[in-house]
């Protein structure tokens, strides 16, 4: 797909999807006696959130993973459609669209492994890290020059922004 199509694409984006680990984190996560203890987190991404919003396009978190960290971390940059655990990313693309409104077209997802590949094939923007699986990065529309956890969320929302 060329430059071209690709900025007409991300100027129909009203709502900006991600998944979590791989995407928002370095795929890492840190594990004590307790269990899962931290991810860390990229503060460029949630600029990006802070600035897709001021242009009008939503933000939000859908991953398979059932972790507090990501609900702290959607509490803190206002992400209200935050969907954990969820198994099933395309059944809840589907309800997201039922509820809003919005058509896929109007819906970009960032995702970065085989879990995402279904949902990546239905949206109107499809994006990956620079470290991505190569099934996502087969499917992918758009493909970050920076890794999962280090700003490719924020890539991928100024490549919006400046599309508009």
């Amino acid at each position: 797909m060329n430059l071209t199509e690709l900025q007409a694409r991300a100027r129909r984006i009203k709502l900006l999807l991600t998944d979590c680990d791989g995407v928002l984190t370095d795929n890492g996560v840190y594990y004590s006696e307790r269990g899962e203890e931290m991810k860390r987190f990229s503060i460029r991404d949630g600029m990006g959130v802070e600035r897709l919003r001021a242009v009008g396009v939503d933000t939000g978190i859908m991953t398979g993973e059932t972790s507090g960290s990501v609900q702290r971390r959607a509490d803190k940059l206002r992400i209200t459609e935050l969907h954990l655990g969820i198994k099933d990313k395309p059944a809840r693309l589907h309800e997201i669209m039922a509820r809003t409104g919005l058509t896929a077209e109007e819906i970009a997802f960032i995702g970065d492994d085989t879990n995402d590949v279904e949902i990546l094939k239905l949206v109107g923007l499809a994006a990956c890290p620079g470290d991505a699986t190569r099934f996502a990065r087969a499917v992918a529309d758009f493909h970050c020059e920076t890794a999962g956890g280090h700003g490719c969320f924020r890539e991928v929302a100024e490549f919006i922004i400046a599309s508009r």
